[in-house]
C-alpha cells in the first residue's frame, strides 16, 4: 500500500492579532504542532497558511494557548458576509473611538476653562475620584481588547502592541490615582492628572485601527471579486426536467443549462448549443470567446448571447476558479526574504521598547528638572504609546497582498512573494516558441497545385489521407478542409510513417503526404528546391502530396505568431531585457519566426531536457533569467529559472511548474509582470523606510531628546495619534498599487 506524501494546505483566520509582534507568537505556536511542515502568518489579512498533516482542532488549540482565537477558512466564503463582518468591526472601533474621544475632549475643555476644581480642594476630593471611576469605565469599554490581550501576553511571557498600549494608558490612569490619593506629599508641579491623556490615546488608536481596517479591506477586493464570480445556484437537468439547486449539490457528470446573462456555475464541456462567453475576470482578455460543442467552459465566467447545455467536469475546490483563488491566497500569504527579516525585527521590537521606556523613566527621575517624577512618567508613557510596530509589520505583506490581487485581476497568477520580488530584477527572458510566441495551433497557409488538379482537390485528397493520422499538422489540414466544406474520400491501407508522413491508397493508386525525405525514399523527383527553401524561410512547413509516383501539390502549414508578440518583445527590449527564443525546430524555420517576432538571439533544435541547461548557462554568465513556456514540456527550465512563467488557460493552469502563471496567452503580460514587480518592491521600500524612519525618529523625540536643546516634549496624546496614523499611511500607500496601469 502506497503512502500519500502530499501535504494539505489549511487556512485559518486568526482573531486577536493586533501587531507584527503577534506574528512570531502565532507562527511559533503553529510550528510546534505535530504534523505541521510550514507556516506563513499574514498580518495584513490576519490569516495563517499551514501545510502538512496536522489536525485542524490541534492547530486551533495551539493558537488558543498562545493567547489568540482561530477559525478554519473553508471553501469560497460569501464576500457579502466578509464585508459585513469587516463593517461591523469598523463600526465597533469607530464607536469606541467616539466615546473615548468625547469623554477626553470634555475633560480637556473643562480643565482649559478652569471648570474643574483643584485636586486638593474640598470639592476636588470627591469629584476627582468620580472622574477616576468614569475614566476607568471608558478605558475598559474603549480598550478592553488591548488590556485582555496584554494580560494573555504576560501569562505567556510575551510582549506585543497590547502590552505597550496597556502599559501606557494603564500607567497614566494609575499615576493620576496616585496624584489624587497622595496629593499632599507630591511637589505641586507633579500634581497633574492624566485621565484625559489616557482616554484620548485610546480614541486615536481605535480611530487609526478602524481606518486601517477599512483601508485594509480594500486590499482583498480582488479575492472578493473572484469569490463573487461563482453563482450560488445552478440549473441542472435531471429526470428530463430543469431545476435550480444550490451550487454545493452539483455533481460530476451532471448536465447543466446556462442562459444568456448567467454565470457558469462549475467547469465543464459544452454538450449542446453555442454561445460567446466573457472570460475577462479570469484571463484579463476583454473580447468574448466563442464556445461550441466540445469546448470547455469555466466557473465564474459570464455567458453572453446563447443558451447551451454542458456536462460538469470539475466542481467545488477542483474548479479553475477555486484553484485560482487558492493560488492568489497562497501568494498573498507568502513572504519574500525582506518580510522574514522584518518579522524577526518585530519579534524583539516590543521588549526593546519597554526597556527603552524604563531607561527613559530612570534617566528623567535622576537628572531631569523638577518635577522629575512627572517628567519621567510622561516621557516613558509617550515612548510606550508611540513605538507600536504595526506599521513595520504591515509594510511588506500589505503591498504583496495588493500586488498579487492586482495581478489576478489582470489574468496573472503569482505563486509566491519571492517571484514577485525577483521579476523586476530580470535581465534576460527566454521564450519558448510554440504556444508562447506562436499560437501553438498550426494552420494551412498556402496550397499549390503542380498538375491539372485544382487547389481544392489537392486539399481534399490531403485531408482524406490525414483523417486517420494523429499528427498535429494533420489537424490543421482537416480543419482547412472542414472550413471549405470538402467531403473526405475513402482511403484504404493507411500507414503512418514516423518522422516522414503518411501513405494510403485511393482507387488503387498510392498517395503519399509528407516531407522531402518521404518523397526521396519513394524515389519521387521534386525539382522544386527553390520553392521549398522559400517556404521554409517564411517559417512555413511544406507538406508534399504525390499520387502514383508523381508530385502533384504542396500544402504549406505554419504556426503563426500571436498578434501581439512583436509589440510585447519590443516592450521588453525597451525595459532593457535580453530576449532569447528557444525551440526544437530547425534553424531556418526558427530564424523566420524569430524575425517576425523581432528577436535576434535564437537557439534552435534544442531538446526539452536541454532547455534547463541553457537557463543554467545564462545564470552562470550573470544573467537573472525568466523562462516563459507552456509549463509542462518546459517544466525543468521553468524550475531552473529565477522566475518561471507558464502560459496557460483558465481551465488548464500549470501551477506546479512555474512561479507565475499567465492565464491568457498574451506576451504583453510579461512586461506587465516586470513593471508590477518593480512598483511593488518600490512600494515595500517606501513603507519600510517610512516605518523605520518613524520609529527611529519618534522614540528619541518621545524620550525627550529635544528637551535639553529646544525645551520640547511630545504630548502622549499626539504620540497616540502619530502611532495610529503611521499604520494608516502604510496601508494607504500600498493601496496605490491597485490603480497601477
Amino acid at each position: 500500500m502506497e503512502t500519500d506524501n502530499t501535504s494539505d494546505a489549511l487556512r485559518l483566520s486568526i482573531l486577536g492579532m493586533r501587531c507584527a509582534g503577534c506574528v512570531s507568537s502565532v507562527e511559533g505556536a503553529l510550528a510546534a504542532v505535530t504534523g505541521v511542515e510550514s507556516v506563513n502568518v499574514n498580518f495584513a489579512d490576519h490569516s495563517a497558511l499551514v501545510t502538512g498533516h496536522a489536525e485542524p482542532e490541534a492547530l486551533k488549540q495551539a493558537i488558543k494557548e498562545a493567547g489568540f482565537d482561530a477559525a478554519i477558512m473553508e471553501g469560497l466564503e460569501d464576500p457579502a458576509e466578509q464585508e459585513a463582518q469587516e463593517l461591523q468591526r469598523y463600526q465597533e472601533l469607530m464607536h469606541k473611538a467616539a466615546v473615548a474621544g468625547a469623554f477626553g475632549l470634555c475633560l480637556m475643555t473643562f480643565e482649559h476653562l478652569g471648570w474643574l476644581p483643584d485636586i486638593g480642594s474640598s470639592t476636588g476630593q470627591w469629584l476627582w475620584p468620580m472622574i477616576a471611576l468614569l475614566t476607568l469605565g471608558v478605558l475598559w469599554y474603549a480598550g478592553r481588547h488591548f488590556y485582555v490581550g496584554a494580560i494573555k501576553s504576560l501569562q505567556l511571557r510575551q510582549a506585543n502592541m497590547d502590552t505597550l498600549i496597556a502599559l501606557g494608558t494603564g500607567s497614566a490612569w494609575l499615576y493620576s490615582c496616585i496624584v489624587i490619593d497622595y496629593y499632599a506629599f507630591l511637589p505641586s508641579l507633579a500634581t497633574h492628572a492624566y485621565f484625559e491623556a489616557a482616554v484620548v490615546i485610546l480614541a486615536f488608536i481605535n480611530l487609526g485601527t478602524g481606518l486601517e481596517t477599512r483601508a485594509r479591506g480594500k486590499t482583498s477586493s480582488a479575492i472578493r471579486q473572484l469569490i463573487g464570480l461563482q453563482p450560488r445556484t445552478a440549473r441542472v437537468l435531471r429526470n428530463g426536467e430543469e431545476q435550480d439547486i444550490p451550487i454545493e449539490q452539483v455533481g460530476l457528470g451532471d448536465v447543466l443549462r446556462v442562459r444568456p446573462g448567467e454565470k457558469i456555475p462549475v467547469d465543464g464541456v459544452v454538450q449542446e448549443g453555442h454561445s460567446s462567453i466573457d472570460e475577462s475576470m479570469l484571463t484579463g482578455e476583454s473580447l468574448p470567446v466563442e464556445k461550441t460543442i466540445g469546448a470547455t467552459v469555466v466557473a465564474g465566467t459570464m455567458n453572453q448571447t446563447g443558451s447551451f447545455l454542458f456536462t460538469a467536469t470539475r466542481i467545488g475546490r477542483d474548479t479553475a476558479l477555486a484553484q485560482i483563488i487558492n493560488s492568489v491566497r497562497q501568494a498573498q500569504s507568502s513572504k519574500p526574504e525582506i518580510a522574514k527579516l522584518v518579522d524577526k525585527i518585530s519579534a524583539v521590537f516590543v521588549p526593546v521598547v519597554v526597556a527603552i521606556s524604563l531607561l527613559t523613566f530612570v534617566i528623567w527621575s535622576l537628572v531631569g528638572p523638577e518635577p522629575s517624577l512627572a517628567y519621567a512618567f510622561v516621557t516613558s508613557m509617550t515612548v510606550l504609546v508611540i513605538a507600536c510596530p504595526c506599521a513595520l509589520g504591515l509594510a511588506t505583506p500589505i503591498s504583496i497582498m495588493v500586488a498579487v490581487g492586482r495581478a489576478a485581476q489582470s489574468g496573472i497568477l503569482i505563486r509566491n512573494g519571492d517571484a514577485l520580488q525577483t521579476a523586476g530584477k530580470l535581465t534576460c527572458v527566454v521564450l519558448d516558441k510554440t504556444g508562447t510566441i506562436t499560437e501553438g495551433k498550426p494552420v494551412v497557409t498556402a496550397i499549390e497545385s503542380l498538375c491539372d488538379l485544382d487547389e481544392a482537390r489537392i486539399l481534399q485528397l490531403a485531408a482524406s489521407l490525414e483523417s486517420s493520422s494523429e499528427h498535429p499538422l494533420a489537424a490543421s489540414i482537416l480543419k482547412a478542409a472542414e472550413q471549405q466544406q470538402l467531403k473526405l474520400e475513402k482511403m484504404t491501407r493507411f500507414e503512418a510513417i514516423a518522422g516522414f508522413g503518411v501513405s494510403a491508397y485511393y482507387q488503387e493508386q498510392q498517395l503519399l503526404l509528407g516531407n522531402q525525405a518521404l518523397m526521396a525514399s519513394y524515389a519521387i523527383p521534386l525539382n522544386i528546391d527553390v520553392r521549398l527553401e522559400a517556404l521554409s524561410a517564411l517559417g512555413q512547413t511544406p507538406m508534399l502530396l504525390a499520387i502514383a509516383g508523381r508530385l502533384v501539390g504542396i500544402i504549406a502549414v505554419a504556426d503563426p505568431i500571436k498578434k501581439d508578440s512583436f509589440a510585447a518583445v519590443e516592450q521588453l527590449k525597451n525595459q532593457g531585457i535580453r530576449i532569447i527564443m528557444v525551440t526544437g525546430d530547425n534553424p531556418i524555420t526558427a530564424q523566420a519566426i524569430a524575425k517576425q517576432a523581432g528577436i535576434f538571439e535564437v537557439k534552435a533544435q534544442v531538446l526539452p531536457q536541454d532547455k534547463a541547461q541553457l537557463v543554467k548557462t545564462l545564470q552562470e554568465q550573470g544573467e537573472i533569467v525568466g523562462m516563459v513556456g507552456d509549463g509542462i514540456n518546459d517544466a525543468p527550465a521553468l524550475a531552473q529559472a529565477n522566475v518561471g512563467m507558464a502560459i496557460g488557460t483558465g481551465t488548464d493552469v500549470a501551477i506546479e511548474s512555474a512561479d507565475i502563471v499567465i492565464l491568457q496567452g498574451s506576451l504583453f503580460k510579461i512586461p506587465e509582470i516586470i513593471g508590477l514587480s518593480k512598483a511593488t518592491v518600490t512600494n515595500i521600500k517606501q513603507n519600510l523606510m517610512g516605518a523605520f524612519f518613524y520609529n527611529t525618529i519618534s522614540i528619541p523625540v518621545a524620550a525627550g531628546l529635544l528637551y535639553p536643546l529646544f525645551g520640547v516634549l511630545l504630548n502622549p496624546m499626539i504620540a497616540g495619534a502619530a502611532m495610529a496614523m503611521s499604520s494608516l499611511t502604510v496601508v494607504s500607500n500600498a493601496n496605490r498599487l491597485r490603480w497601477m496601469k
